[in-house]
């Protein structure tokens, strides 16, 4: 019986840590991202502009890794792998001129503006 109530014990504090390591890991769900059947004609083009340029690194509805980090909910959260806000600015920055091993993405203007409306899609 000693065994149990010491066991007892400690289940409020195990319960805690444990509580607070997985809000720390970020187990909100993640918002899902738009379906591909309802992109509006300037979001496809954004999605075949990723698929173009991005795809070979980054998996677009997931947050797990290939090269890159994936991008599932890129802009709805508060930083973005690098820690950076995920502002439109700071996306099209990195994009352009790249960031630690990411090499910077050869893209036009309009190819730049759709694939930032893409992005918000995710």
């Amino acid at each position: 019986m000693a065994r149990n109530s010491r066991s007892s014990r400690w289940l409020p504090v195990t319960c805690l840590l444990v509580g607070s390591g997985l809000m720390l890991a970020g187990c909100k769900p993640l918002p899902p991202s738009k379906p591909a059947s309802e992109f509006t004609p300037q979001e496809a083009r954004g999605a075949a502009v990723f698929q173009a340029k991005c795809a070979r690194c980054h998996y677009p509805t997931t947050t797990r890794g290939k090269h890159g980090p994936g991008l599932q909910a890129l802009t709805k959260l508060q930083a973005m792998p690098s820690g950076a806000p995920p502002t439109d600015a700071r996306i099209t920055q990195t994009i352009l001129y790249g960031h630690e091993m990411m090499q910077p993405v050869p893209i036009d203007d309009a190819q730049l503006h759709d694939l930032l409306v893409y992005l918000h899609t995710l």
